[in-house]
């Protein structure tokens, strides 16, 4: 015979689970260092201005 669950328990491991799998992405998304986004911002305008830069005139 199968045992029965618990669906207040399934519930609430689900919301656990989602709510940690939501603050992972968060700490990658936002969890850097202010010079580190400094940094990153730097480096997409650099790429951003060489390719402008090596566009032909017409």
């Amino acid at each position: 015979m199968v045992e029965p669950i618990n669906l207040n328990k399934a519930r609430k491991a689900k919301a656990k689970a989602e709510k940690t799998q939501k603050a992972a992405e968060n700490r990658i998304k936002f969890g850097r260092t202010k010079t580190e986004k400094q940094r990153d911002r730097l480096e997409a305008e650099r790429r951003h201005k060489l390719v402008d830069d090596s566009q032909r005139e017409d």
